[in-house]
């Protein structure tokens, strides 16, 4: 018996093919995977633990739980201003990489593009590929900052074209998008009638700017699926909870097709969702101000041994060139690993454009940090 043909073309993930190299090797420190090194906070944890004790143990809505729903509605209204029906136009998935997979099916028929900037997270191209959509790349420019420009999504628009992902503070680059930017882009999406699916799971972590979603714009609410959840800002990562909203037919179809594959999300995950919510607010600004304090260290230290990197907008990720090793991303990284055990993600798990970078977390300690990047440098000095 043989898989789908169209899965045996689809690459395994670039960021966990590498980490199955680190599994079982002793003192490596990583600073690959995306993840918070901080628990959950206690106030969040303790309404689960009082879930489980009231014995909410059911199926939800397949919507998720009205109560987060309206929650996620009156944040979103007091933060952004921004109106979301909770009833039609909110959905609760398992995690961001659900409301994103939804998205995709909801709106791509065989045939259609889907655009992306590039360097890219690793999911979205191979989920457009499962759709029998057509993944589009638009290569940005590291002079830039790796930010995409009107320019360069008009270059690649054509009658198949149906929507735009746009992923800011941006995974792997650390890149955001001011107000008058998001703007520009929008006036191109009103142009050619596009969708636009806006994964902002990285908003909490804007650093020197305000963070402005996209849908919040002039005429891009309905225009604009916006995706969400609880993993990065809440350090909620193994909870799976994410969530999606956007105009009433969408959000309707992502939902027939969450009934038919995932059902859910854990009821006592939502209800932690909701303390996070409604009291989480000092706990995430005490994990950013921290993220910002490693920023500072990290790209400062990584220009210090000479691997030029731009200082990131947002999320915790740095993304240096390594050109100057005269290495490939893969190489680097492996050889980095070997001889000096820390582990970092090839910029190539990013896409192609990502050859001559790694991908650098700093949601890890600040005395990891320190010893990795020591490491680091005396790794370079070898070369």
């Amino acid at each position: 018996m043989r898989p789908s043909k169209l899965v045996e073309k689809i690459p395994p993930s670039g960021i966990r093919q590498f980490f199955d190299l680190v599994m079982g090797m002793k003192d490596v420190i990583s600073l690959g995977v995306g993840e918070p090194d901080f628990i959950t906070p206690w106030e969040i944890r303790e309404r689960a633990i009082f879930a489980i004790e009231k014995g909410y143990t059911s199926y939800t809505s397949n919507k998720g739980l009205l109560e987060l729903r309206e929650r996620i509605s009156g944040y979103l209204k007091h933060r952004y201003n921004l109106e979301y029906d909770a009833e039609e136009e909110i959905l609760i998935t398992v995690g961001v990489s659900e409301a994103f997979d939804l998205a995709i099916r909801a709106i791509v028929d065989r045939g259609d593009k889907i655009l992306i900037p590039e360097p890219s997270y690793v999911s979205y191209g191979p989920i457009v590929t499962l759709t029998r959509g057509i993944p589009v790349y638009i290569k940005t420019d590291p002079d830039n900052g790796f930010k995409v420009t009107p320019k360069d999504i008009e270059k690649k628009i054509d009658k198949k074209t149906r929507g735009l992902i746009l992923n800011y503070p941006n995974n792997p680059t650390g890149a955001s998008y001011s107000k008058s930017e998001l703007k520009s882009i929008a006036r191109v999406i009103s142009k050619h009638n596009l969708i636009v699916l806006s994964d902002e799971i990285y908003c909490d972590l804007t650093y020197d700017s305000i963070h402005t979603p996209f849908s919040s714009l002039p005429a891009m609410k309905d225009k604009t699926v916006y995706l969400n959840g609880f993993s990065k800002a809440f350090a909620m990562t193994g909870w799976r909870v994410g969530y999606a909203c956007g105009p009433k037919a969408i959000i309707s179809s992502m939902t027939k097709i969450h009934q038919y594959t995932m059902l859910c999300a854990s009821i006592i995950s939502q209800e932690a969702a909701r303390e996070a919510l409604e009291h989480g607010e000092r706990s995430v600004q005490e994990m950013k101000r921290e993220y910002r304090r490693r920023r500072e260290f990290v790209i400062s230290r990584l220009n210090e041994i000479g691997l030029s990197c731009h200082k990131p907008d947002g999320a915790f990720y740095a993304f240096p060139s390594i050109k100057r090793s005269g290495l490939s991303s893969m190489g680097f990284a492996r050889e980095l690993l070997k001889k000096e055990r820390v582990a970092v993600v090839p910029g190539t798990a990013f896409g192609p454009l990502g050859e001559g970078y790694i991908r650098i977390s700093y949601a890890s300690g600040l005395e990891n940090l320190k010893e990795a990047l020591s490491r680091m440098e005396r790794f370079l000095y070898t070369l």
